[in-house]
C-alpha cells in the first residue's frame, strides 16, 4: 500500500505541474501585459527616484516572448495549519523576454534579452471559506532569492553612467527582493471585506536566537614560504536567513577559533526558511572560502533548543558549533518579568543585550495631512523609531491621504522603558506633516498585547496604525537535541560548564509534557437527525405519464467535503428516515450544510429538491427541531432535528449521556456519540534500530474502532517528531481502546501502546499528556502524546424519572445487542426527542415522563424451527476508510451455532460471502474453516476497492456452512444473512451480533 501511496502521489504531482504548465502558456501574454503595466508604472518611478543619475530612464520596449514559465515540481504542506493550503511551486524560466531601457540624459540604450530565472515560489491560499471562489485571497512569496541570469544587451553603455559601474544581476535581484522575497509579500485579495493586512504581514512564526560559539579544524589559507609551510587562517562568520544578514568579528592566525556571539533572527514560514552559515578567512585583497551549512529552520521549530556541531561542506575539514534557540510569541505580559531577568544573565561578545519582545507595526494610512507651501500636495513618508533604530517607509507622491501598506518589525529590550516614536514627513526629510509618540506600555494594556486604530497626529491630520508586541519566550522543558552533532557539546573555553556566553544553559532532559498549537482541540460536533420528509414530487409515472405513481426518495448531506447518504424508501411521496450523523467540524466563515433529494432510478436519479443552511444559523441557537422548504421543486419539505454539542471537560454527565445513547434507536443503526477524543502526537524515544542495524523511518497509526489514521513517516531517527493531531468520535469512553502502531515505513513494527479511555475519564481535566511505554520494542521506548476527552453536553440527554444508574455505567447485561432488521415502516412514527419536550400534551415539561427503551439480545426473543434451536449469531465489524477509498468487512466471530456433524456435538463451520449485485462473483469471499467449534473465532478482514456510493448500493449475502465432504450426508447450510450496506453506518464503522436465518424455500 505505501509503494502504491507513492505512485499515486507522482501521479497526482505530475498532473498538477502538467496542468500548471498548460494554464501558464495560455496566460502568458495576459502576465506580458501586465508585467508591462508593473514595469512602467512602479518599478520605473522607483528606480528614478532612487538614483539621481536615473531620473530619465524609461522602458521602450517590454516583450516577454512566447516561452512561458514553468512549474517543474509541486509540494503540498498538509500537516500545519488546517485553515490553509499551502504549496511550494518549483519555478524555472528560460524566457526569449526582451525589455529595452532608455536614459535620455545619457543618451544611452540598454537592455536585456533573455532570463533565467529558477527558484522555490510559496503560494499561500488563505482564508478558507465556504463559498465560492472557496478561498479568500493568494499569496506569494519567494522563501530564498531565486537563481536569476541576465543577458544583458548594451551593458558597457550603461556602466559608463556615474553610479551606475556596480550595476549587475545583484542589484535587480535587490529589486526583485523587495516585492517578492521574504518578509516581502504579493497579496491579491479574491473577496471582498477582506483584513488584507493580516495577509500582507502577518506575526512572525517566531525567533531565533543564534549562538556563534566556535569553529575547529578550519582550512589553513594564509601559507607561507610560497605555500611550503602551512600558515593560519584569519576567520569570520556570515549568517543569513532571508533578507537578515550577520557577520561576525574576524579571529587572527586561528583555526580553532572562539567567536562566542549572539544574534537573533525573526522567521516568517517554517518550514521553508534556512540558516546558512557560510565561514570566510579574512584577507587584504579577496577573502578565501572556508566552508558552508544549512539548516531549515522548522529543526529548531520542533526541537525548541540545539546545540550542535555542524560538519561544513565543500571543504575537506571543519566544523561549526551553534546553539540555536526558538522563541514562542506569547501574546501575554505574565512572563515578561522572568524573560528581562533571564536576559539580564546572559553576556555576548556583540555587546547587544537580548531581546525580551518584538514590536510588529503595520503602518497603513493616513488622512488630512498639512499641505506644503503654495497648496501643494506633499509626498509623504514616515520614519518609525524605537531607540536608536529607525525605519522608514516607501513615499507616496503628491497627496494628503497617503496609503502605505508597510510592515516594519523591531526588537525592543524592555517594553516597560521604551516607546514608538513615529514621524511623517515630506519626501526631503525636512519638512514635518506631524508626529506622535506611543509608549509601550499602552500596548502592555492593552487586550493581546495589540493596538489597531487611529492615532492623531500633533500637528494635524491622522495616522492608521496596527501595533502588536509579543514577549519572546525560551521553552525552559525543551529538550536539548544534538541529532546529527560529531562530537558533544562543548562549553569552550574560558566559561564555566552550563554556560554559553555567560547564558545558562538548561539541562538537556526530555520534556515530559506536549506542545500542541493554541487551536489544538478546538473543532466541534454537529449531530443531523433526518427525520421525514413530505409531499415530495411523484417521479415514477405509468402509461405515458397518464397515471402518477410515486418515488423511491432518499437525501444526501455534504458538509466540509463529507457526503451523508440515507437509505431509500420504496414508492412514499412522504418517507421516514429516521437516520442519525455526526461529524467533527472547524468552524470557518460562510460553511453551509447542503440537501439534495433524489427519486432512486434504474438508470438515472431524478432531482426532487434541495436547500442550504448556514453552519453558524445552528451553531447560534445550538438546538433547531424545523421543516425546510425544497428549493427548485413544486413541492415538498425535510423534517431536520439539528445540534452544535457544546463540550465539556468532566465526566459528570456521561452515565447520563450513555443512558440517553441507549435509548435511541435509527433506522441507519446509528449510535449517538458520548464524547469527542483530540490526540496530539508529538515524539518518541528510544526506539529500536531495524535488522540491518540502521535507524528507522518511523511512522504511527492511530485508531479507534473503524476509523484510523496515519501521520506523516520523519526521516531516519530512534526519537522522531509529529507534531500531528487527531479526533476521533467516541460512543462509551468506558469501553472503547485506543491504539497507537509504530512501525519503519509501515512494515516492521516498532512498538504500540493500547490505551483504554477509561484512563483519560481517570486524569484530572480529562486530559492525559505524558510519555508512555510501547509495548513490543526496548525497555527505554515510549512516545509522548495528549489525549483529551470532551463530553458532548446534549441538553436532550435528560435523565428519565424512576431510572438510576450506576457508577459503572452497567445498564444492560449484553452490550453487543443484536440488530433487528425490519423491512416495512413503523405503523406510528416517533417524534424527535427535541420535539417531545417541545411539545407535552398537558403543555407541561414531559422529560419526566420519558421511559428507557428495553433492548434485550435476540438470543432470548428468537427460537428456531428446530426444536427451539437457533441458528446462531455472526459478530462482523463493518465500515468504510475514506482515508485508504476502501470497504472493509470483518469476520470476528459466531456463536451459538448448531451441530451439524456426524459426533452430532459439533461442527466444522466456515463463513462465505457475496456483495450483491455481483454478475462475475469477483467479490465473493472465504473464511478459513474452525474445526470442531461451535463459537468459532476467525478475525478475518476483507478489503474492496469500492467508492462509499457503490458500497451504498450493494448488499451483503452472508452464508455460515459446515465443511463436508462431496459424498457426505451431513447438512452443509447453518444459516444465513442479507444485509444492505446502506443500512450500515459506514464512515463511523459498525461492530455488531447479527442473527442467522435458516434457509427457506
Amino acid at each position: 500500500m505505501a509503494l502504491l501511496d507513492i505512485f499515486r502521489l507522482r501521479r497526482e504531482v505530475s498532473m498538477m505541474c502538467h496542468s500548471s504548465a498548460a494554464i501558464l502558456q495560455q496566460a502568458w501574454p495576459f502576465v506580458g501585459q501586465y508585467l508591462e503595466k508593473l514595469l512602467v508604472e512602479t518599478i520605473a518611478p522607483a528606480i528614478r527616484a532612487s538614483n539621481t543619475h536615473l531620473q530619465t530612464l524609461s522602458f521602450t520596449k517590454v516583450n516577454l516572448g512566447e516561452k512561458a514559465m514553468k512549474v517543474v515540481g509541486v509540494k503540498a504542506h498538509t500537516e500545519h495549519d488546517k485553515r490553509q493550503v499551502l504549496l511550494d511551486l518549483y519555478i524555472s524560466y528560460a524566457g526569449d523576454v526582451e525589455i529595452n531601457v532608455e536614459i535620455k540624459k545619457y543618451f544611452c540604450k540598454a537592455g536585456v534579452k533573455g532570463i533565467q530565472l529558477h527558484g522555490k515560489l510559496r503560494v499561500i491560499l488563505e482564508p478558507l471559506i465556504g463559498d465560492v471562489p472557496l478561498v479568500g485571497a493568494i499569496t506569494m512569496f519567494f522563501i530564498r532569492r531565486p537563481k536569476l541570469d541576465i543577458n544583458w544587451t548594451g551593458l558597457t553603455n550603461m556602466l559608463d553612467i556615474p553610479g551606475l559601474n556596480a550595476m549587475s544581476d545583484t542589484m535587480i535581484m535587490d529589486a526583485i527582493a523587495s516585492y517578492l522575497v521574504l518578509p516581502n509579500r504579493l497579496t491579491i485579495p479574491l473577496v471582498a471585506d477582506l483584513h488584507v493586512a493580516q495577509l500582507r504581514s502577518p506575526l512572525p512564526r517566531g525567533v531565533v536566537r543564534i549562538h556563534l560559539l566556535e569553529a575547529e579544524e578550519l582550512t589553513a589559507k594564509d601559507t607561507v614560504i610560497k605555500g611550503i609551510v602551512d600558515g593560519k587562517s584569519d576567520p569570520y562568520a556570515v549568517l543569513r536567513v532571508g533578507t537578515q544578514t550577520f557577520t561576525s568579528h574576524t579571529v587572527d592566525s586561528n583555526l580553532n577559533p572562539q567567536w562566542r556571539e549572539m544574534f537573533e533572527v525573526i522567521v516568517h514560514e517554517v518550514p521553508g526558511q534556512e540558516l546558512e552559515v557560510e565561514v570566510f578567512d579574512k584577507d587584504q585583497n579577496q577573502d578565501d572560502f572556508l566552508g558552508r551549512v544549512k539548516m531549515d529552520l522548522d529543526v529548531v521549530h520542533k526541537a525548541r533548543v540545539l546545540d550542535e556541531w555542524l560538519k561544513l561542506k565543500d571543504v575537506t575539514s571543519g566544523s561549526v558549533h551553534l546553539r540555536l534557540e526558538w522563541l514562542s510569541l506569547l501574546s501575554s505580559a505574565d512572563r515578561l518579568s522572568e524573560v528581562i531577568q533571564r536576559n539580564r544573565n546572559m553576556t555576548c561578545k556583540t555587546g547587544e543585550p537580548p531581546s525580551a519582545a518584538i514590536l510588529s507595526v503595520y503602518l497603513d494610512r493616513a488622512q488630512d495631512l498639512p499641505r506644503k507651501k503654495g497648496n501643494k500636495d506633499p509626498s509623504p513618508m514616515v520614519q518609525l523609531s524605537v531607540q536608536d533604530t529607525t525605519k522608514e517607509s516607501r513615499i507616496c507622491y503628491l497627496t494628503s491621504d497617503p496609503v502605505w501598506e508597510d510592515a516594519f518589525t523591531f526588537y525592543i529590550q524592555d517594553p516597560r522603558k521604551q516607546e514608538l516614536d513615529i514621524h511623517v514627513k515630506d519626501d526631503d526629510r525636512a519638512l514635518s506633516l506631524g508626529s506622535l509618540s506611543i509608549p509601550l506600555t499602552r500596548l502592555l494594556a492593552s487586550p493581546d498585547l495589540s493596538m489597531d486604530q487611529w492615532f492623531q497626529l500633533d500637528n494635524s491630520g491622522r495616522i492608521y496604525i496596527n501595533a502588536v508586541l509579543r514577549v519572546l519566550y525560551l521553552n525552559e522543558d525543551a529538550s536539548l537535541t544534538s541529532p546529527v552533532s560529531p562530537h558533544p557539546p562543548s562549553p569552550g573555553a574560558g566559561l564555566a560548564p552550563g554556560e554559553v556566553g555567560g547564558a545558562p544553559i538548561p539541562e538537556p532532559t526530555r520534556p515530559q509534557q506536549t506542545t500542541p498549537d493554541s487551536d489544538f482541540a478546538s473543532e466541534g460536533v454537529l449531530r443531523i437527525h433526518l427525520v421525514e420528509a413530505s409531499n415530495l414530487i411523484a417521479m415514477d409515472n405509468f402509461i405515458g405519464g397518464m397515471v402518477k405513481g410515486k418515488s423511491d426518495p432518499y437525501v444526501k448531506i455534504r458538509v466540509a467535503g463529507v457526503t451523508f447518504r440515507s437509505h431509500t424508501i420504496k414508492e412514499n411521496l412522504n418517507p421516514y428516515w429516521n437516520e442519525l450523523y455526526e461529524i467533527i467540524l472547524t468552524q470557518l466563515p460562510g460553511q453551509e450544510i447542503q440537501f439534495e433529494l433524489f427519486d432512486k432510478d434504474l438508470d438515472q436519479d431524478d432531482f426532487l429538491g434541495r436547500f442550504k443552511l448556514n453552519l453558524q444559523d445552528i451553531i447560534s441557537p445550538q438546538f433547531t427541531d424545523e421543516w425546510y422548504t425544497l428549493n427548485d421543486a413544486k413541492s415538498g419539505r425535510v423534517h431536520l432535528v439539528m445540534e452544535w454539542l457544546p463540550m465539556v471537560s468532566e465526566s459528570a454527565r456521561l452515565n447520563q449521556i450513555l443512558q440517553y445513547q441507549a435509548q435511541q434507536q435509527y433506522q441507519n443503526k446509528a449510535v449517538p456519540s458520548a464524547a469527542v477524543l483530540f490526540v496530539y502526537l508529538e515524539r518518541a524515544h528510544g526506539l529500536p534500530l531495524k535488522k540491518n542495524g540502521k535507524e528507522p523511518k518511523v511512522g504511527v497509526e492511530i485508531s479507534l474502532r473503524a476509523m484510523s489514521y496515519k501521520t506523516k513517516v520523519c526521516e531516519r531517527s530512534t526519537s522522531p517528531r509529529w507534531d500531528e493531531a487527531f479526533h476521533f468520535l467516541v460512543r462509551d469512553p468506558k469501553e472503547e481502546l485506543l491504539i497507537v502502531k509504530l512501525s519503519h515505513s509501515w512494515g516492521q513494527a516498532m512498538g504500540t501502546v493500547v490505551l483504554p479511555l477509561r484512563e483519560v475519564l481517570s486524569e484530572q481535566g480529562l486530559v492525559l499528556d505524558r510519555w508512555l511505554s510501547l509495548d513490543g520494542a526496548l525497555p527505554e521506548s515510549q512516545i509522548l502524546l495528549r489525549a483529551t476527552l470532551k463530553m458532548l453536553n446534549t441538553q436532550l440527554a435528560v435523565c428519565p424519572s424512576g431510572v438510576s444508574s450506576d457508577a459503572t455505567g452497567k445498564g444492560s447485561e449484553d452490550r453487543d445487542h443484536v440488530i433487528h432488521r425490519r423491512d416495512t415502516e413503523p405503523n406510528l412514527r416517533h417524534r424527535s426527542p427535541l420535539s417531545q419536550l417541545r411539545r407535552g400534551d398537558d403543555g407541561g415539561d414531559v422529560r419526566s415522563r420519558l421511559k428507557p427503551i428495553e433492548i434485550l439480545p435476540l438470543s432470548i426473543c428468537v427460537s428456531s424451527l428446530r426444536g427451539g434451536q437457533s441458528p446462531g449469531q455472526v459478530k462482523l465489524q463493518i465500515g468504510y476508510s475514506t482515508h485508504e477509498n476502501r470497504l472493509f468487512i470483518t469476520v470476528l466471530s459466531c456463536r451459538g451455532l448448531p451441530a451439524c456433524g456426524s459426533a452430532k456435538d459439533s461442527s466444522d463451520p466456515y463463513v462465505s460471502f457475496i456483495l450483491l449485485p455481483d454478475k462475475n462473483r469477483t467479490t465473493k469471499r472465504k473464511t478459513i474453516t474452525k474445526k470442531r467449534d461451535l463459537n468459532p473465532e476467525f478475525n478475518e478482514r476483507f478489503d474492496f476497492d469500492f467508492t462509499l456510493e457503490e458500497c451504498m448500493q450493494r448488499r451483503l449475502d452472508l452464508t455460515v456452512k459446515n465443511s463436508v465432504s462431496f459424498m457426505s450426508r451431513e447438512r452443509e447450510l447453518i444459516g444465513k444473512l442479507q444485509l444492505d450496506l446502506d443500512q450500515v453506518d459506514l464512515e463511523n464503522g459498525d461492530t455488531q451480533w447479527y442473527d442467522l436465518v435458516e434457509e427457506t424455500n
